[in-house]
């Protein structure tokens, strides 16, 4: 927007406002840029959803991959457990269950 526009919308709009400072209208910007927001607020949300999917997504591989029927879940437990602190967590598990 052209200065001068800018200035009959202050003096217009905003009279009460004519009369401020640099810093004031700084703050105000500042302020509106962190305000928060819908995205976020759910961003660490939807973060760990995406994790936990795929944690869950790489025990359903190791089940597949194994080439026996799904029972055989009870042998992966202990390499799926792993896979999920490894992807959820973020850490390797040997250090989590070392603690």
């Amino acid at each position: 927007m052209k200065p001068s526009k800018l200035q009959d919308h202050l003096r217009r709009c905003h009279p009460d406002k004519t009369e401020k400072d640099l810093k004031y209208f700084q703050t105000l910007k500042d302020k509106f840029q962190k305000r928060p927001t819908l995205d976020r607020m759910f961003a660490s949300t939807s973060q760990r959803n995406d994790d936990g999917l795929q944690a869950s997504y790489n025990i359903s591989l190791l089940t597949a991959k194994s080439g026996k029927p799904h029972t055989i879940g009870e042998k992966l437990i202990l390499p799926a457990v792993e896979e999920v602190l490894k992807t959820v967590l973020h850490k390797p598990a040997s250090d989590i269950i070392n603690c």
